[in-house]
């Protein structure tokens, strides 16, 4: 298989010692302190599981043995495999030739691979801004939609629809950004996305969507888009479309392919402790806050881990 999209509901998962001591000893030891960092248990446990997620991937698909495993970030956040450089199960030479990436936000934390083409994905829940109306919201927002968007956002009809839309078109640019590892410097008003008339449902995945750069219609990406449930919506964006087709005899991409929800025992299932346990790692954890009083999931720029 060429394609793997996986999600777990951090949302729901309420680690006991057992679990979370053993999560933090499978993931590297810089990792493992960086997410001991976090403020509250939300953003803690969302990190942890975009760790295992990227780890679990590795491991199962790449073919690489947990142990063995180096993850390292650009200087743009994007993850990529630093060691071992080439795996193969046959030759132990052979470049598996896959692109990967993670994000979190909401519930869930999210991963989508792709063997030979570009891949970005990002997640976001549709929810109401923390501490300002929804029109204060779209003007804080402005800059980061064409006037053809927001034209889209505004004429949606509710302001919940409103949102759902507006998240539709964040999710799709922040999965390019993603894909192509450009960050905040990218101007997003260059983006413009043409959406699919089709309604999203969780229970289907959509590729009929555009994108139009610089006035320009892209075909050399294509966008997939669901939703996890009715407040989470999910795009992957895929790249190298047009090599792709040049390389192969069909001119067809393999169907789109739905995230499955992965359990915690899924996450570790390949996993391998990398260190001994700390005790007081769990100490500091169930010490912390699920999340803030007034929790805010609208976020300004990607979820890059």
């Amino acid at each position: 298989m060429g394609s793997v999209r996986w999600a777990f509901r951090c949302g729901s998962w309420t680690p006991g010692r057992d679990d979370w001591l053993f999560a933090a000893r499978c993931v590297q030891p810089e990792e493992r302190d960086r997410i001991g960092k976090f403020v509250f248990a939300k953003d803690a446990k969302s990190a942890m599981a975009g760790r295992l997620l990227l780890r679990r991937f590795v491991c199962e698909r790449m073919h690489v043995p947990w142990e063995l495993i180096r993850l390292e970030r650009s200087p743009r956040g994007k993850p990529y495999l630093a060691a071992p450089l080439e795996v193969s199960p046959e030759s132990g030479t052979e470049r598996p030739g896959w692109s990967f990436n993670v994000s979190h936000q909401g519930d869930y934390a999210v991963l989508a691979a792709e063997k030979g083409l570009q891949v970005g994905v990002d997640v976001m829940k549709t929810s109401m801004p923390g501490s300002s109306t929804v029109p204060d919201f779209f003007r804080i927002m402005t800059r980061q939609f064409t006037p053809r968007e927001w034209r889209v956002i505004r004429s949606a009809g509710s302001e919940r629809r409103q949102l759902s839309v507006f998240y539709r078109h964040w999710t799709l640019k922040e999965s390019f950004i993603k894909a192509i590892g450009t960050g905040l410097n990218f101007n997003l008003q260059r983006l413009e996305f043409h959406l699919s008339s089709e309604a999203l449902t969780p229970a289907r995945v959509l590729c009929q969507t555009r994108m139009h750069m610089d006035e320009e219609h892209e075909e050399d990406w294509r966008f997939e888009e669901c939703l996890l449930d009715p407040d989470h919506h999910v795009a992957v964006a895929l790249g190298g479309v047009k090599n792709f087709h040049s390389a192969r005899t069909t001119s067809c991409l393999p169907p789109p392919t739905a995230f499955a929800l992965l359990s915690f025992s899924d996450l570790v299932a390949s996993a391998s402790p990398l260190t001994e346990e700390d005790p007081a790692y769990w100490e500091s954890f169930k010490t912390k806050a699920e999340a803030p009083s007034r929790q805010r999931d609208t976020q300004s720029g990607p979820r890059s881990l």
